[in-house]
């Protein structure tokens, strides 16, 4: 894209949010006016191992000392807008708790099966996938989360790594879940004792 038909995309957002709200609000952000104690704290952090900490106190002391906008201290420190406003809405609103990094995993993970769910699915690890339409005699997680999305348990298919989290909260290993199948042959377990001896 060039620069002519990005300045029309932003200029039909910047319309459409103003239609919608009645305004827009594009006010350069500053950090709060700091106390001694957070001031030093700031200092403090300037020596931290931590790279995001360090980072942080130089954005918001320097918004503090020399009250540059975003951009202006984003050019100095070579970071982005984005970064900066991020350490100033944090700071504003977290007190220095902003100089620490945070967890990017996401805050609610939803179960992908009910307690229902998880109920038939002990059914079906316990099932051979023979009797559900597998061609293999040995359950895989994919089949698993195959069975389960064709039985309407879960609403998508669900990743391998899900239905292994599931069997966990069943108290089921996977690993012994696999030696759980038997062979459909009814001279199997004969066969099985003679070739194991």
């Amino acid at each position: 894209m060039n620069k002519l038909s990005i300045r029309g995309i932003l200029g039909a957002v910047i319309a459409a949010f103003r239609k919608r709200t009645g305004r827009i609000d594009m006010r350069p952000i500053f950090v709060r006016a700091l106390s001694e104690e957070e001031r030093q704290a700031l200092r403090a952090g300037l020596r931290s191992s931590l790279a995001f900490t360090v980072r942080r106190c130089q954005i918001l002391l320097t918004s503090a000392e020399e009250h540059l906008k975003p951009r202006g201290i984003a050019e100095r420190l070579r970071c982005s807008d984005q970064c900066v406003r991020d350490a100033i809405r944090g700071f504003n609103r977290e007190g220095l708790a902003c100089l620490q990094e945070k967890s990017h995993a996401p805050h609610h993970t939803g179960a992908a099966l009910d307690s229902v769910g998880l109920e038939r699915l002990r059914e079906i690890v316990h099932t051979s996938p023979r009797a559900l339409g597998q061609e293999a005699s040995v359950w895989t997680l994919e089949q698993l989360a195959e069975v389960c999305l064709e039985e309407g348990l879960t609403g998508e298919l669900v990743s391998d790594e899900t239905i292994r989290r599931s069997l966990r909260k069943l108290n089921i290993a996977w690993s012994r879940a696999k030696k759980w199948i038997q062979s459909p042959d009814e001279q199997y377990a004969a066969k099985k004792s003679a070739e194991t001896g």
